[in-house]
């Protein structure tokens, strides 16, 4: 099912099309990949979270460079990675440089979750980009990057 925008007729300009209408295939994605996320027993909120510390390996991250890494940021990064500990997916231990700073690391389970994930969310992707050629996604990836400086 895909959100269907308001008629064009009820913009006031091109700028405000474009921008309501990368709304609407943003939310649309996003509930692709919530869903995905969903079928694997964790919120697209703590997939970002997973896929940010897989990156961050080994050293992990402090709880506050991880919600500055967030695609959304999420209000309460401390009970989001508490609900990843509960579940094994993230372990968390004392900075050695600073033992005020508690730095979180992507378990084994968590990174084998993400290998699991890994198809499904491909899938979602290129579905979502079937209808575009790889030039046109080359141009949608450096348009959005435009927009988010």
């Amino acid at each position: 099912m895909s959100l269907t925008p308001p008629p064009r007729h009820k913009y006031r300009n091109t700028a405000q099309q474009a921008m309501v209408s990368l709304l609407y295939a943003a939310a649309h994605l996003e509930r692709l990949v919530a869903e995905a996320c969903e079928a694997h027993g964790v919120t697209h909120e703590q997939y970002n979270v997973l896929r940010i510390l897989r990156g961050a390996q080994p050293d992990g991250l402090p709880r506050y460079e991880i919600a500055a890494r967030m695609v959304y940021r999420a209000p309460d990064v401390t009970r989001l990675l508490d609900r990843l500990e509960s579940r094994s997916l993230v372990e968390r231990m004392r900075s050695d440089e600073d033992r005020r700073v508690s730095l979180t690391i992507i378990s084994r389970a968590g990174l084998g979750l993400l290998e699991r994930m890994e198809s499904d969310i491909v899938a979602v992707h290129e579905r979502v980009a079937e209808p575009l050629t790889a030039a046109e996604r080359r141009e949608l990836a450096r348009l959005c990057d435009l927009l988010a400086r």
